[in-house]
C-alpha cells in the first residue's frame, strides 16, 4: 500500500466588493479560487491546489505559519 503525502497550505480569504469570497494560496503563485460562501471557496481552492501541483510537479518547501498583521499607512 502506498501512503499518500499530506501537504499543508495557508489560504488567505478575502471578500470582494460584490460579496464573493476569494481564496488565495500564497505559496503557489497564481493559485486561487472563489465562491459565494467561505466553505465553497475553500472546496474550490483545494481543487485549484491539486491542479497547480499536477501541472507544476514542483516540491514546495514546508513553511511555518507565524501570523498575520494588519499595517496602516497614510496615503
Amino acid at each position: 500500500m502506498v501512503k499518500k503525502k499530506v501537504l499543508d497550505f495557508m489560504v488567505l480569504i478575502e471578500q470582494s466588493p460584490d460579496g464573493w469570497f476569494i481564496a488565495k494560496v500564497p505559496d503557489i503563485q497564481g493559485c486561487y479560487s472563489q465562491g459565494k460562501t467561505i466553505p465553497q471557496a475553500l472546496e474550490r481552492v483545494k481543487e485549484a491546489i491539486q491542479v497547480c501541483l499536477e501541472s507544476d510537479q514542483t516540491d514546495f518547501p514546508a513553511m511555518k505559519f507565524i501570523g498575520l498583521q494588519k499595517v496602516e499607512i497614510e496615503a
